[in-house]
């Protein structure tokens, strides 16, 4: 009986999810990435808070998620500091405590002038870098904040592959490629910095993710040529699911002894060079 009882208990905690029981704050939850982690993560057996940038927004994605497990969605802007700390108040408020912080908010600077290093204008730098790099500061030092209370916890942040392995002839905004450089190196920082108190910080770095953010590039027939051999896995965009399991790897008890990791999702792009349309089709010599 005692044998049969072992069996019954492995088996058990085998089907378990990875993320049972745990406490989870998804930042930018409700659009692209986010929402599919957030769809996985309650698989998993998370208990989910996700944040939008609307009332609206959020409201959608409760009723989306809603028949996957227990969920919540707040608005925030979470550029700006006076909001982020009321929310990290209402997430721990209605979870009870917090114990995963993936951060996945972000986004193209294009509309507000980032471009090329000579080109992008002042207004393009900021609001790229405050959308991505200062967003993720603000939650991070919440996160770390309460983990340092609470015996510790987990923060995943998103970086890109535009990061360390640039592509300019398509993908030339420097305060992008510059803010989510920052991200990582924040990260690797606080990694090394809170190892001791069981803090966590990995990094995710996804190539070309077919999400809202990403149409631009994922409508260009060019583009998608380009992808054909630079993300040779796909031999196109990703998907956000292709980011999921590497996310609930990352902030489950599996990654335990893995803190500072920067990983690319990216379908070969940092090992592969793209072939552009002009390269594919050489005009003949006459």
């Amino acid at each position: 009986m005692a044998f049969c009882a072992r069996i019954v208990c492995c088996c058990y905690n085998h089907f378990m999810g990875r993320l049972a029981a745990k406490r989870c704050l998804i930042v930018g939850g409700t659009s692209g990435i986010g929402l599919a982690a957030a769809r996985r993560f309650l698989q998993e057996e998370a208990v989910l808070v996700v944040t939008g940038s609307t009332p609206a927004e959020c409201a959608t994605a409760e009723r989306e998620l809603a028949a996957l497990g227990p969920i919540y969605a707040l608005p925030s802007d979470v550029t700006q500091a006076d909001q982020v700390g009321p929310l990290f108040h209402a997430v721990i408020e209605r979870l009870g405590g917090l114990d995963v912080v993936y951060h996945v908010a972000g986004g193209s600077g294009r509309k507000h002038g980032d471009g090329a290093l000579h080109a992008c204008t002042l207004n393009g730098w900021q609001a790229t870098i405050d959308l991505n790099l200062t967003s993720t500061f603000l939650t991070n030092q919440q996160a770390v904040r309460h983990f340092l209370e609470h015996g510790g916890g987990t923060i995943l942040n998103m970086a890109s592959t535009l990061a360390t392995s640039p592509s300019p002839r398509y993908f030339d905004t420097c305060a992008y490629a510059a803010a989510k450089g920052g991200v990582i190196a924040m990260s690797r920082l606080a990694a090394a910095r809170y190892a001791d108190k069981n803090i966590r910080v990995n990094v995710i770095a996804p190539a070309l993710i077919d999400t809202p953010m990403a149409q631009r590039a994922v409508s260009d027939p060019a583009i998608r040529h380009y992808l054909r051999s630079k993300q040779p896995l796909r031999g196109g965009p990703g998907t956000p699911e292709d980011c999921c399991e590497a996310a609930v790897f990352l902030c489950g008890d599996g990654a335990r002894f893995l803190t500072g990791v920067v990983l690319p999702v990216d379908g070969g792009w940092c090992l592969s060079d793209g072939q552009y349309m002009d390269e594919a089709n050489p005009a003949k010599e006459p």
